[in-house]
């Protein structure tokens, strides 16, 4: 057995370390042990990029768990992104996190975990888009039957887009415009998206027109080579376009999501530029065909409207027929208008007379008075409020002048005789304005007492007539006497008058019960005699 003395005098004599050293000694121990590795595991606890850009995540298997990191410029880089419960394998270099000791794989580059990954990842994806609503068939555009403008999503140099401009120049020559992009590769998907989105963003009237109709088109390839048009931007791209997309990706039995989300999915991309533009001389044969009917419906409508009008014609009646009822009609209507206007005249003539009488002086005097007195109330209202207001700011002023010195009770005063002399002022406006709104008010009141007014009848040579003794208004013929002593009031005065007779006049009252005598001769009545109807 050893010494205990002696193995306490051994464990004195090792270095002491501080926590920082023995991390940092453990770090470069574990990385020059092991350096670059290439691991294979499942992603766990993956919750997409943190907001400094950098992604962790753990990789594990059935016994054991590590943990990751992807640092920003990797994560943006990285063909296939890191998904929650994806086999993958990735190469890093294994390091440790000091702040809370534990050792860590710092990701570079990571792959799926072969095709059989690839196709899991890819229906899952599809799932995921599905479950959006992107490849409901309600939401897809229909084709524009003869696009003006196509526009090609595709690589420049490849043999699709000449094999596409050969079908376009065979079947109907159309123009076309190629937005060249990277149709494999890391940056393909985004290209492809910024294509499908630059197009939608052109003006329809700018120098490059806007396109009727958008096509992707790529050649056929294995998986990993159209995995591009897999990606979920390229996807959502193709179902914001507001512009109908048809994808050509691949050979026939070849299929990406694109080709789900896309109005129209063909099988070849020679076969898309069929689709895209019908073919001219079908076009030409179709349109003689229609026109030959055209004629042909055009001369049977004009035969059978003509056999229709000339049947009508023969159960149309006499011109002659037709206006004798609206003859008899109108000689009807012209009798009875005569009839009709007076008495309307006269019914017109009543209600005016009926009215007139309603409209008293006294009801505009009394209105006048109820004006003048309420102009009266505000003006003295106004100046008790002016001298109200000014008395408090008096008190204020006295109240503050115990506590202010001088100076600032001499400015305060100039302030507060500023600010009275502007109340002033305006109160002198407002009163103005009231006194000038009221005094409208009465002219307009004045103007149409005026206008009510018997005198303005006078005015257009009518007269009043009164009983020179009662000064009674004399209203009828029949209530005046021979001899009766009248006072007649014009527009400018009243003048004296007498009745000598006329039709209606009573004789004398005094020669009612005297001797028949000889007959006198009764006066010829003037034509403009006696006083009339004011109508």
């Amino acid at each position: 057995m050893a010494d205990p003395q002696l193995a306490r005098k051994s464990q004195r004599n090792v270095a002491e370390l501080t926590v920082s050293e023995l991390a940092s000694g453990i770090k470069r121990t574990l990385e020059d042990s092991y350096g670059h590795v290439r691991l294979r595991g499942e992603v766990s606890g993956y919750r997409g990029a943190h907001s400094s850009g950098h992604c962790y995540f753990s990789l594990k298997d059935d016994k054991a768990k590590i943990d990751a990191v992807v640092w920003r410029g990797v994560f943006q880089s990285l063909r296939f992104k890191p998904e929650e419960g994806l086999e993958v394998i990735v190469t890093g270099k294994v390091t440790t996190y000091p702040g809370s000791s534990k050792y860590q794989i710092v990701v570079e580059s990571l792959e799926p975990a072969g095709a059989g990954a690839l196709m899991a990842l890819l229906e899952e994806r599809k799932r995921k888009l599905a479950a959006e609503g992107l490849f409901d068939e309600a939401r897809k555009k229909p084709l524009p039957f003869l696009p003006a403008v196509v526009g090609i999503v595709t690589s420049p140099t490849g043999a699709v887009i000449r094999d596409m401009l050969h079908g376009f120049a065979e079947r109907f020559p159309t123009r076309v415009v190629v937005w060249p992009v990277r149709v494999q590769g890391e940056s393909s998907a985004g290209e492809v998206a910024a294509a499908v989105r630059g197009f939608n963003a052109l003006d329809a009237g700018g120098a490059i027109p806007r396109p009727d109709l958008l096509i992707v088109a790529r050649g056929g390839g294995s998986l990993e080579d159209l995995w591009g048009f897999n990606e979920e931007i390229v996807v959502r791209a193709v179902a914001e376009s507001a512009i109908p997309v048809i994808s050509a990706v691949g050979h026939e039995t070849d299929w990406t999501l694109i080709d789900l989300v896309a109005d129209a999915r063909a099988p070849t991309p020679t076969k898309a530029a069929e689709w895209a533009v019908p073919k001219h001389s079908e076009l030409m044969e179709r349109m003689a065909e229609l026109a030959g009917r055209l004629r042909l419906a055009a001369r049977r409508r004009l035969e059978g409207e003509r056999q229709a009008l000339t049947g009508l014609a023969r159960a149309l009646p006499r011109p002659l027929d037709l206006v004798m009822l609206p003859r008899q009609r109108l000689d009807g209507a012209s009798g009875r208008l005569p009839r009709a206007l007076s008495a309307n005249i006269q019914a017109h003539a009543n209600r005016f007379a009926r009215l007139s009488g309603r409209f008293a002086p006294g009801l505009v005097t009394v209105r006048l008075a109820r004006a003048g007195d309420r102009l009266e109330t505000l003006r003295r209202f106004a100046a008790q409020s002016l001298s109200h207001m000014a008395e408090q700011r008096r008190a204020r002023l006295e109240r503050a002048s115990v506590r202010l010195k001088p100076q600032t009770v001499l400015a305060e005063l100039r302030r507060s005789g500023v600010r009275v002399a502007e109340l002033e002022g305006r109160a002198r406006i407002a009163i103005d304005g009231l006194i000038g709104q009221r005094r409208r008010l009465i002219e307009g009141q004045a103007q149409m007492l005026r206008s009510l007014s018997y005198q303005s009848v006078l005015g257009r040579g009518f007269a009043i007539v009164r009983d020179g003794a009662s000064g009674k208004m004399v209203r009828a013929a029949t209530a005046t006497t021979v001899g009766q002593a009248l006072e007649i009031e014009l527009a400018d005065g009243r003048v004296g008058a007498r009745v000598t007779g006329g039709e209606g006049s009573r004789p004398p009252r005094e020669a009612e019960g005297a001797t028949p005598g000889p007959a006198r001769e009764k006066p010829k009545r003037s034509p403009g005699g006696g006083q009339g109807s004011l109508f």
